[in-house]
């Protein structure tokens, strides 16, 4: 513990803050969930949530409605580093108001019979998400993979279960030293009230992935079994799940969790590492006070930056520093608190020069001409100099 990690939060250096993309008719959402990608060429891809919204009522916006599962997950594309985006032509990857029981039951299992994939090619792209929602019952993973920087994408396989009775992506993968893609997932309980983060790997040159580890043990889930009473299985208390992987020079895994009793308001972020591979896990460190889901990224002078939505008034997002690999943090950077309400974060974090980071998140604004339990929400932007 020093001194400076209980400093009083700061504003974010040289902090500019842009429109990735915003509709007035549409509720955007969720990157974290969806991706944000490096290409070989330099190029960003981003993916998002977002649905039809009138922002009328306060069910338009109730994360509980079933409307808000009809859902297109939409990719955009930056040449310029994040500079401009082309808003105009988004791509819908996956449009989850068309999924059926019977769309799940036809989709296949792996790749078999299609060229191998090279995981170490920059251009190889890994998406991930659930069927039809994230963290029910019954909910299936989905994986997609591009080969040519998510210009195309691959048809859609289903991760087998191996036992769980459900399983959720959410673009999380790295690719180890070996060459291996491991993709961290969610599994849901058969009553959707404990949620476990797990590791999956792929086999067979990228034909599929499969089970390799749970990052928790049982127990630790267990513990929290008694905190359902009263709201939803998505307004209730949870232990750690949203697993993002990084890989640090000397082949460690960092990962950051999500910890959660409300969702709009009191979670926060702890990390875990495996020094071997991925195969076991212990905890390193708890990052900040509240915040979560955390997205991390190692800069190229070594430090590692933590960014997250923050549910607490004054609303926004906020970042925090690592220089020792995770074990200690700095005090916090206010990277933006004009947010109308809870409902905004979620971010995904790269870094487009040396020194200067580029945050992806959804946000509402308090000074939106439309509001209804915050400002439209859209999907935001900031590049910032973490110092």
């Amino acid at each position: 513990m020093t001194r400076r990690q209980f400093g009083p939060p700061r504003p974010a250096r040289d902090a500019e803050h842009s429109v990735v993309y915003h509709n007035d008719s549409e509720f955007c959402c969720w990157p974290f969930l969806c991706g944000l990608w490096k290409t070989a060429e330099d190029h960003l891809v981003v993916g998002f949530m977002r649905n039809n919204c009138s922002y009328a009522s306060p069910a338009d916006v109730n994360h509980d409605n079933p409307e808000r599962i009809k859902t297109k997950l939409t990719i955009l594309r930056s040449e310029d580093r994040g500079r401009s985006w082309n808003s105009s032509r988004p791509t819908v990857l996956f449009d989850l108001g068309e999924v059926s029981e019977e769309t799940i039951g036809n989709m296949p299992e792996s790749y078999s019979g299609m060229p191998p994939i090279d995981f170490k090619d920059r251009n190889v792209l890994v998406a991930s998400g659930a069927l039809p929602d994230y963290f029910r019952p019954k909910s299936r993973a989905w994986v997609r993979v591009s080969t040519d920087g998510g210009r195309s994408w691959r048809q859609p396989i289903l991760p087998p279960l191996v036992g769980l009775p459900s399983l959720s992506g959410h673009a999380s993968a790295l690719v180890r030293p070996d060459g291996v893609s491991l993709l961290f997932m969610t599994a849901t309980s058969a009553d959707g009230w404990t949620r476990r983060p797990v590791v999956y790997a792929s086999v067979e040159d990228g034909s599929y992935w499969t089970f390799l580890s749970f990052m928790m043990p049982r127990s630790d889930d267990d513990d929290w079994a008694g905190d359902r009473a009263g709201g939803s299985l998505k307004y209730s208390a949870h232990r750690r799940y949203l697993p993002r992987p990084i890989l640090l020079a000397d082949g460690r895994i960092l990962a950051s969790l999500r910890c959660q009793r409300d969702p709009t308001s009191v979670f926060w972020t702890e990390i875990f590492e495996s020094e071997d591979g991925g195969f076991t896990w212990r905890f390193v460190s708890r990052v900040n006070d509240w915040g979560a889901p955390g997205d991390l990224v190692q800069m190229k002078d070594g430090r590692i930056a933590c960014v997250y939505g923050y549910r607490l008034p004054p609303y926004g997002v906020r970042a925090r520093i690592s220089e020792d690999d995770g074990r200690s943090w700095g005090s916090e950077i206010i990277i933006r608190d004009d947010g109308g309400s809870w409902d905004l974060g979620y971010p995904r974090v790269t870094e487009i020069e040396d020194g200067r980071l580029l945050v992806v998140y959804y946000m509402n604004r308090k000074d939106d001409s439309i509001f209804m339990g915050g400002g439209v929400r859209h999907i935001a932007q900031t590049i910032f100099t973490p110092a």
